[in-house]
């Protein structure tokens, strides 16, 4: 029952933009694979082949020490609405720190946040659909404020602090390069 296409459709898009969760992949050479669930009006389609993904500060920062290592993501959306479908997007990123040049320009297309961490801009190769039929139905009830408030009461100095003492590694032990100059 899965499909693979070369590039995201209007349709595919359009399923995109209405999911309220999605779900990104990473792996390195060794240890642990990470998949983690993303919200919070922080990704972009930016044309068929591209998306943007704005990464929040969090308890870990496995995606950044993965990529490093090896550059590969999947990003996956499962409709739980009517339409049963599961969307997956395969390929790599360049990953951007606020230190980076195109940090900015990419930052500005989502909600001003303090703890915007890393803006992960992903070439993707492969698209894939499949059925979904085992995925429940669920109802979106609105979005969780604790992350907003908890980088907006930190600031700017403060999330810095925690990105120095708590997103240097992955749980592996890989360095994640928040603080210094590798991407």
């Amino acid at each position: 029952m899965a499909k693979q296409f070369d590039s995201l459709s209007d349709l595919l898009t359009r399923f995109i933009e209405a999911q309220h969760i999605f779900f990104v992949g990473t792996a390195g050479p060794d240890g642990r694979v990470n998949v983690s669930p993303k919200g919070m009006d922080s990704l972009r389609v930016l044309g068929p082949n591209r998306i943007a993904w704005r990464n929040l500060t969090g308890s870990g920062n496995e995606t950044a020490g993965h990529l490093a290592q090896i550059n590969r993501m999947t990003l996956m959306w499962c409709g739980f609405e009517a339409k049963p479908m599961i969307l997956r997007t395969y390929g790599t990123a360049r990953t951007l720190h606020p230190r980076d040049a195109d940090f900015a320009e990419l930052n500005a297309l989502f909600p001003a946040s303090p703890g915007a961490r890393q803006i992960y801009d992903v070439a993707i190769d492969l698209v894939q659909t499949s059925c979904g039929f085992a995925v429940p139905f669920m109802d979106y009830a609105g979005e969780r404020d604790v992350l907003k408030d908890w980088a907006e009461g930190k600031g700017a100095e403060g999330v810095a602090e925690y990105w120095e003492t708590r997103n240097q590694q992955t749980i592996d032990g890989a360095p994640t390069f928040i603080t210094d100059g590798k991407s």
